[in-house]
């Protein structure tokens, strides 16, 4: 062993600028796999932050038939439904109940029973259409953390004030509002509340503080002329929000209503986020084969080179297992060299590029040190390398010597 690791080493330094080459294409591709994973996985992270800040990873609500399918009463006779089915309410019965069966499950961080209308925001002849949105405070804040983006006022004077309202941005702006100032809402019910500014929030979703805002529980539910048990949706968050969506169809079973998990009623923004991460893992992927490629192909020329040399040593008596270990070993050297400065260039591109600033609710570039993703790009930089350099090595095992000495 020590006789193959002394010829591997030989011909490691004999041919430095090979060598060199080879180093610099492992150095290359680690490094760009590491910082475009961890970009994107910054991404990720930064992108559910902001989504999560509205959204709730499980929603529990009444679903609307609006149609009702052609019945079959026998082989000859058929009845047709009316299929315009319009409900009297979407309420959900008894909704306290399912809020505590829901908290008692191990799962399950924080439930919020809410009530979501549609309404118009009214200042003098000023009118914007939008959506507000009644819950606890309290519990709304821990659901969406609503106190880490307001700009004015502050939100939990909505449990104190009995009709007062908190704002997007946006809205202010149109308006001319401040914290303090009366704002007149109408419901779809054709409710009028005149309700006072407590607070102003911006998530620079320019859709959200346009349209948005939030009052307590008890207002939402006097705008839509129901009574303090009524209640749209229930609003979940999970421990681990990607598990929002094995837990669906069991909430969905247990109480009879529609459980809507945010992957699901997000499609789109999956998509999207999918579509990112396989762009990302092909191009990074990519360059990592390439520089295996580029191993391969340097092994390739030293065993071609060196024909006469492997010919002399199994004709000394060397195995073809020895040569395999030989050329092996030349590989996995270049590769834990280029692998060991791949992960260096990546942490200093990751510490330049987390302190450069983004600004808007970002702030500085999403990306940080991730360990699995540079633990996974290890493995596959050195598996890639061995197979580089295991390739041509079983052709340098194969050399027959007295072939090569006729020649």
């Amino acid at each position: 062993m020590n006789i193959n690791s002394d010829i591997a080493k030989t011909y490691t330094v004999s041919g430095r600028k090979q060598t060199m080459v080879a180093i610099l294409g492992v150095l290359l591709g680690m490094a760009v796999y590491m910082f475009m994973n961890s970009m994107n996985e910054g991404f990720n992270r930064t992108s559910n932050e902001s989504f999560f800040k509205s959204t709730p990873h499980l929603r529990v609500y009444s679903d609307d038939k609006i149609s009702a399918p052609l019945q079959e009463l026998s082989d000859a006779e058929m009845i047709i439904i009316n299929p315009k089915i319009v409900p009297n309410t979407a309420k959900i019965n008894d909704p306290q109940a399912i809020a505590n069966v829901l908290m008692k499950q191990s799962e399950v961080k924080v439930v919020v029973p809410q009530v979501a209308m549609n309404v118009f925001y009214n200042n003098g002849k000023s009118q914007i259409s939008g959506k507000t949105v009644g819950f606890e405070p309290a519990k709304g804040n821990e659901m969406f953390n609503i106190k880490s983006f307001m700009v004015q006022g502050d939100f939990d004077n909505l449990s104190s004030v009995s009709n007062g309202i908190v704002i997007g941005a946006g809205i202010a702006a149109k308006m001319n509002l401040e914290t303090g100032d009366n704002l007149s809402i109408t419901s779809s019910r054709g409710v009028n509340r005149v309700l006072k500014i407590v607070g102003i929030f911006q998530t620079n979703n320019s859709v959200e503080d346009k349209t948005k805002s939030y009052v307590s529980l008890s207002t939402a539910q006097q705008l839509m002329k129901e009574s303090n048990a009524f209640v749209s949706d229930i609003n979940v968050n999970f421990f681990e929000f990607n598990k929002a969506k094995d837990f669906a169809a069991k909430y969905s079973d247990m109480f009879g209503y529609k459980a809507e998990d945010w992957q699901a009623a997000n499609e789109s923004y999956m998509a999207a986020s999918r579509m990112r991460a396989i762009v990302i893992t092909f191009v990074s992927l990519t360059l990592l084969l390439v520089s295996g490629f580029g191993i391969y192909n340097i092994l390739n020329m030293t065993v071609s080179q060196k024909i006469n040399d492997i010919a002399i040593l199994k004709a000394m008596g060397f195995r073809g297992n020895d040569v395999v270990r030989i050329f092996v070993t030349q590989a996995m050297t270049v590769g834990v060299i280029g692998v060991a400065l791949g992960i260096t260039l990546a942490i200093v591109l990751i510490n330049i590029m987390k302190h450069v600033y983004v600004g808007g609710d970002i702030g500085y570039f999403p990306i940080r040190f991730e360990p699995m993703i540079f633990l996974r790009g290890t493995i596959i930089g050195l598996f890639i390398t061995f197979m580089a350099g295991y390739i041509p090595a079983r052709k340098a095992a194969r050399v027959d010597p007295v072939s090569i000495f006729r020649k």
